[in-house]
């Protein structure tokens, strides 16, 4: 009997205790009043004890626990004051993107509409609890701010399917985390960065309310935890380091341009050209270019008493922005007095090209690119030339690749360097950025002379300071890897008076370039030899195709 009496216990419990139990909570939690909100005590902190104190610690902001992170109340106090438009702004933004996404699920699973019954982020805006800023050789700012956002959103989602609607409610929104915002690469343009480069350094902490029905079904147990870990292991997955999302900020023609590519050239010939000589011939050659470059053109040999001239000869010209650049050919009748006359000029588009592919052309000359002035179209002769575009190595995934506002992708930080000890030719890239503490006994007026196989190139001359900040590069075209030479760069101070001038070196390096050959890149700042504490800052980069 004892076994059977038990049996019928928790069956009764089963089928009348537990529905009434659940019933009578029901009842409690709904009509249930609420115990009034008393106000929070404030005290000073030498009047808690040792336990209170270091219940404190988390809440306490971090840059008064780490001397690396810096006090930012008056950003606090901007984003307060803009709160209200960037929950605007966002919630439009939210709209716009989710619209397509919710149309793609209409007609699905007997879904009729999917629309916000309510969209803000609330009246409480995120805090940023401090925020470090690190120093960098390269043209970036980093900047790793600690964000806490305890929120009051009001995000509510309603589903029609079939003759039901469901109400999703998403509020108590709170959100820990630690990301680092790179600015890269510094422009002379406004805003002066071209990118919004963002990863984070931890696992961010979520916690919301999340309810279905009216119901909260975050209490459900062990729900709470598993969405939690979900929520981090994706945004891990997507953003944490070496993970970073890529948000442009200046359109790519804007920007400071740095070599992609050689182009190379070849001038083949030239057929029915303008008779210019009284003899009835013309002495020709060509003039070969690229738009926005301030290099001087390439030219190739006269050919003289030739109409239809054969050059064969081949050329290579650095490239920086293969969309928006193009070839200049300008044919001239050449003259042992006087200037040299036009015969007739083409260009070709850089963006027609294929990377790594020949292309020929056969382009009819013309008087000028204005239209107006070929209105009178005289026949000026043709002009053949074979184009190939050769990208360098690391810049060979960029073409053809699709670009989008936001890039997801993976950082360059901790990946192996490729093997650039390739012997074949390539561009060499000198950035002389700037100096520190350059000081010369009668006169400071710096600028930098670089020095490389017997060719010199200078930066600028500054007036009347020890930290000069040039920001000049020098391209340099090589058949095979310089891994045998040396670069000698020298700061000067020069001082020019009335019929006197004064030259004074204020310190000098000399490196060795076949590491530079070998890692692809170095950018450091090395001691000035025969300087007190002065320093150069160098950026050196070998590319090859």
């Amino acid at each position: 009997m004892g076994f059977v009496g038990t049996l019928l216990g928790l069956i009764g419990f089963g089928f009348f205790g537990l529905p009434i139990g659940l019933l009578l909570g029901f009842l409690l939690f709904i009509y249930s009043k609420p115990k009034p909100i008393q106000e929070p005590v404030t005290r000073q902190l030498f009047e808690l004890d040792h336990d209170e104190l270091f219940d404190l610690l988390p809440e306490i902001p971090l840059w008064i626990k780490n001397p690396d992170y810096e006090r930012v109340d008056w950003l606090n106090r901007f984003i307060y004051n803009m709160w209200p438009y960037i929950d605007k702004a966002v919630c439009g933004i939210i709209r716009s993107t989710t619209k397509p996404i919710f149309a793609e699920y209409i007609g699905k699973f007997q879904i009729e509409s999917i629309e916000f019954e309510s969209l803000t982020l609330g009246t409480l805006p995120p805090t940023i609890h401090g925020m470090k800023v690190y120093e960098t050789n390269e043209k970036e700012i980093v900047l790793e701010p600690a964000v806490r956002w305890a929120g009051n959103p009001n995000i509510t989602v309603t589903v029609k399917v079939l003759f039901m609607q469901i109400t999703m409610q998403l509020l108590d929104l709170q959100v820990f985390a630690a990301p680092r915002v790179t600015l890269k690469p510094l422009v002379p343009t406004f805003p002066c960065f071209s990118n919004i480069v963002i990863s984070l350094m931890e696992k961010p902490h979520v916690d919301f309310g999340l309810k279905l029905l009216g119901g909260d079904i975050m209490a459900i147990p062990g729900l709470y935890r598993f969405v939690q870990e979900t929520i981090k292991k994706q945004v891990a997955r997507l953003y944490l380091w070496p993970q970073i999302l890529e948000i442009p900020i200046l359109d790519s023609s804007t920007a400071t341009k740095k070599p992609v590519g050689i182009l190379h050239v070849k001038v083949i010939r030239a057929l029915k050209l303008l008779k210019m000589d009284l003899l009835g011939t013309s002495d020709p050659y060509v003039k070969l270019s690229l738009s926005g470059e301030r290099l001087p053109s390439k030219k190739t040999s006269v050919k003289m008493k030739n109409l239809n001239p054969e050059w064969n000869e081949e050329f290579k010209l650095i490239v920086k922005d293969p969309e928006s650049q193009f070839l200049q050919l300008r044919v001239f009748d050449w003259e042992k007095v006087g200037s040299h006359d036009k015969l007739g000029m083409q260009i070709v588009p850089l963006n027609l090209l294929s990377p790594n592919e020949t292309q020929s052309f056969t382009l009819d000359l013309v008087k000028s690119m204005d239209p107006k002035h070929n209105q009178k179209k005289k026949p000026r002769g043709k002009i053949m030339v074979d184009l190939t575009f050769n990208p360098f190595k690391e810049d060979n995934d960029k073409f053809g690749e699709h670009s989008g506002s936001l890039v997801r992708k993976e950082s360059m930080v901790g990946r192996a360097s490729e093997d650039m000890s390739s012997g074949g030719a390539g561009v060499l890239l000198v950035a002389i950025q700037g100096a520190e503490d350059v000081e010369g006994k009668k006169h400071n007026n710096p600028y930098a002379l670089v020095l490389f196989r017997g060719e010199k190139k200078k930066t600028k001359l500054l007036r009347k300071t020890r930290d000069p900040c040039w920001n000049e590069d020098f391209q340099y075209m090589l058949e095979e890897a310089p891994v045998n030479d040396k670069i000698h760069i020298e700061v000067l101070s020069k001082r020019s008076l009335v019929g006197f001038r004064s030259t004074e070196s204020l310190g000098h390096v000399e490196i060795n370039l076949v590491d530079i050959v070998n890692n692809g890149r170095i950018n450091q700042k090395y001691h000035l030899i025969n300087s007190k504490n002065g320093k150069i800052h160098v950026e050196i980069q070998w590319n090859t195709t």
